[in-house]
Parts: structure tokens; sequence; C-alpha cells
């Protein structure tokens, strides 16, 4: 079985370089650390006395947060998917 060839992407988010490396192709983790950038932003503009580790956190919770409401919704389209086709 081969391995899917990995992409190494330098990226700015919140003032800091990192270098992500995946699979997903260089603009989608381009896109993707664009959003946490922007994210981060929002929340520190509500909240601008909070320190980088704490505005971090508080960004993935909301990024769960929305994935799991986005995850439940799914799988209610689902349910109801399944039921029209029974």
């Amino acid at each position: 079985m081969s391995e899917q060839q990995k992409n190494r992407t330098t990226v700015d988010i919140y003032g800091q370089q990192y270098t992500i490396v995946g699979t997903e192709s260089t603009s989608q983790i381009r896109f993707v650390c664009s959003k946490v950038d922007d994210k981060m932003r929002e929340i520190n503009s509500m909240n601008p006395s909070l320190d980088t580790s704490r505005l971090a956190v508080l960004t993935a919770v909301n990024a769960v947060n929305d994935y799991l409401k986005l995850q439940e919704k799914f799988e209610e389209l689902e349910r109801e998917i399944k039921r029209l086709k029974d």
C-alpha cells in the first residue's frame, strides 16, 4: 500500500509561522489555517485581555463545538433520508 504524498506548507496564524505537514492540498491547508486565524482574531476582538494560550484553547473549543453541531445535523439529515426511503 503506497503512502499519500505529504505537503509541507508554511502558514501564518495569529502572527506566528507554522509549518503544516499533511496530505491535503496546499490550498486546503492555507484555507483551514486562514479560518483558524480569523476565528482567533474574532475571539480576541471580544476578549482582548486573553493570552495566546487561552485564546488558542477558546478557538479550539469553538471549532469543536461547531463541528459537533454540524455532525449532529448531518446525522439528523441521514436519518431523515433513510426514513423517506423506507
